[in-house]
């Protein structure tokens, strides 16, 4: 058997978002919203939500910037890089997550989901895993280096779900003062796990980026697949 994949169309109140849908192999299992970093749906995206098929997963990648420029694929430097960042500054937040709002329900009615909805979002895609977790769009979420997460603490206390994060020791976008406000406004909450892997920079998962660190992508990997089959 091999994994089932293809783009769809989510209905949202703006019209059809694109997103990508990975099956998993060997029927139904709990359902995963892979949120994406500002580069897109891209190769490495797609590899990521196929990956995480073939461990039992209904997932469903969708497609943040489809209003500014729908099926965007960019690359990690250069012209890419800051039109991915321009991208996100065009983003209205409120409207993203009523997109994944959209997702959530989506995934729930596909025949192969089965259990529980979680968020796994990388960098900007971190962020908006938080923000759907304090939403209570989705029973689980991960946040990757998820940049801004400090900022919006005031939306921790709404965090009522398991949730993970993952950081990198080296990461100046995300400094480990950011990582130590975010542990201490979960501290008294008991729903929050928190890894910080040593010698590991922005991006560390990422087997396309030049950051890519083996030891922390490979150990968030197990971490991430351990805490969402203990909760879900």
């Amino acid at each position: 058997m091999t994994t089932q994949t293809r783009w769809i169309e989510i209905d949202t109140d703006a019209g059809k978002m694109p997103a990508y849908l990975s099956l998993p192999p060997a029927g139904k299992g709990p359902g995963i919203i892979l949120i994406q970093e500002i580069f897109g749906v891209n190769a490495h995206i797609r590899d990521v939500a196929d990956l995480y098929a073939k461990a039992g997963y209904a997932v469903i990648a969708p497609d943040i910037f489809w209003r500014s420029q729908p099926r965007v694929e960019l690359d990690y430097v250069g012209a890419d890089r800051e039109r991915g960042i321009s991208l996100m500054q065009q983003v209205d937040t409120g409207k993203t997550l009523g997109d994944l709002a959209a997702v959530a329900h989506t995934l729930r009615a596909l025949p192969e989901f089965s259990g529980k909805v979680a968020s796994i979002g990388y960098c900007y895609g971190g962020l908006l895993s938080y923000l759907a977790a304090a939403q209570g769009l989705v029973d689980i979420a991960v946040a990757y280096y998820g940049g801004g997460i400090q900022n919006k603490l005031e939306l921790a206390e709404r965090v009522t779900t398991p949730m993970l994060f993952h950081y990198g020791e080296l990461d100046a976008h995300i400094p480990l003062s950011a990582v130590e406000q975010i542990k201490a406004a979960f501290a008294a909450r008991g729903n929050a796990e928190f890894h910080v892997y040593p010698q590991a920079d922005h991006g560390f998962n990422c087997w396309a980026r030049s950051s890519f660190h083996q030891n922390a992508s490979a150990l968030s990997l197990g971490r991430t697949l351990q805490f969402l089959a203990n909760h879900a």
